[in-house]
């Protein structure tokens, strides 16, 4: 079987980890098949939907490596979703309800007090059609509700198992608002069945939705695609996490310095049986992924998880990697400060930081006048290599009998005005021995 898969964001605000962690999944189940994946951008709402929400959802799922196969938008295909609408009256299955908002909130109280479920009680079908003219006399316009069979809707879902929605529990949904304007499930319907789209990869909100979805599929005469219906985020202490999401977003975390395979590591992994570890690339991601991996239980996301997984993908990033980024930092020192220094990052941007200890000017931080005098004294001649720092701590060791941290804690204190960071060894060769001379004197440098 062909897999079409589709990730429908609306161009209303930024992509969210949310939003991310159901693109990827889509994304990963068609490289997994050698299928399609298709991004629809849902700018039905033309208020609030704007180019600029657009183009940086294009932007960050190219930061991410998510390419689509296909893209279109919802608000050129109006047309369709007419047609689909008009098809739907003809069938008897969309019909026209004149209730105001007001009207139907006192129905749904009423049916609370009364200890029933507050489902719509399908009064406008009881209308003739002289009361319908009556209340569009008034000005009423009415809004359209596609009329359930009350059977249960039955389908094995890739993630919870056997699902089944009595559509008798649950109210007929609007489709069409009083303006004309179209809520989401028609036009995502319709393009589904127009674009082929094989597989529903979403959160587990959508599961209610979809008994209706199955229903308005068949009514369309499309083929019903399977659905997956994966367990929410919620944050590192189970609480919900849609409070925090407008600072979790795909841009904010690229600003604040995450690599795009640290995230979608984590997304990935979060959920499932799989240890959460950084993965080399999204194709060894898509190698590994498998619907009976995800568990019914919420996923918690936590950044400092995801600050770990950086700080790891950072590890094990050759200099090749990162070399445009480090100049654009204004870091020199090529290959060999990036393999001193890159045990230290978390960020890339944590780089330029650390070459300012190399480049100076760096205040000294001397507590021991006398001990770091016999130490300067004691510094190798001539340029300094790895060999050096042994070489000279050893002589300063066997001079002044300090040792472990008595005699390395000074020493760094001096030369960098830190009392943590990389490695002394590699870090003393690139802070070369004019600049350590000086610094060992007291000298900012």
């Amino acid at each position: 079987m062909s897999v079409t898969v589709r990730f429908a964001p609306s161009p209303t605000g930024l992509l969210h980890v949310g939003n991310v962690r159901t693109a990827l999944v889509n994304w990963l189940l068609a490289r997994s098949k050698g299928g399609r994946f298709v991004l629809r951008l849902d700018d039905t709402d033309m208020e609030r939907s704007t180019q600029e929400f657009a183009a940086a959802i294009h932007e960050d799922l190219a930061w991410l490596g998510l390419t689509p196969d296909e893209v279109f938008r919802q608000s050129d295909r109006f047309d369709k979703y007419a047609a689909a609408a008009e098809k739907l009256k003809q069938a008897g299955l969309l019909y026209p309800c004149y209730e105001t908002a007001d009207e139907l909130d006192r129905k749904r109280r009423l049916q609370r007090t009364r200890g029933l479920p507050p489902v719509y009680d399908r009064a406008a079908l009881k209308l003739t059609e002289d009361e319908r003219a009556a209340l569009e006399a008034e000005g009423r316009k009415p809004h359209w509700r596609f009329k359930l069979s009350g059977e249960p809707a039955i389908w094995t879902d890739l993630v919870r198992g056997e699902v089944s929605i009595d559509t008798a529990s649950i109210s007929d949904p609007i489709l069409v608002r009083e303006d004309g304007s179209y809520l989401y499930t028609l036009p995502s319907t319709v393009d589904d069945v127009e674009f082929g789209i094989t597989h529903i990869v979403r959160g587990e909100d959508h599961v209610t939705n979809s008994g209706a979805q199955i229903e308005i599929f068949r009514a369309l005469g499309g083929d019903v695609p399977q659905f997956a219906h994966m367990s929410l985020l919620v944050d590192a202490e189970g609480g919900k996490l849609s409070k925090r999401l407008g600072g979790l977003t795909i841009r904010s975390l690229r600003e604040e310095g995450y690599e795009p395979i640290a995230i979608a590591s984590l997304l990935a992994k979060l959920g499932t049986s799989d240890p959460v570890e950084p993965r080399p690339s999204l194709d060894v991601l898509a190698q590994e992924f498998a619907f009976d991996k995800m568990g019914r239980a919420p996923a918690r996301f936590d950044t400092r998880e995801l600050k770990a997984l950086n700080a790891k993908v950072l590890h094990e990033q050759p200099f090749d990697a990162v070399k445009d980024r480090l100049t654009a930092l204004g870091v020199g020192g090529g290959a060999e400060f990036w393999e001193a220094v890159r045990p230290n990052l978390e960020r890339v941007d944590d780089a330029a930081d650390l070459w300012a200890i190399v480049q100076g000017p760096v205040e000294p931080v001397i507590e021991d006048r006398a001990f770091i005098d016999e130490a300067r004294a004691l510094l190798p001649e001539g340029p300094l290599t790895d060999e050096s720092w042994s070489v000279w701590t050893g002589a300063v060791k066997d001079k002044t009998g300090a040792k472990g941290k008595a005699l390395f804690m000074p020493l760094r204190l001096a030369l960098t005005g830190r009392p943590h960071g990389p490695e002394m060894q590699k870090l003393l060769t690139l802070i070369g021995r004019e600049r350590a001379m000086k610094r060992l004197s007291g000298e900012a440098a």
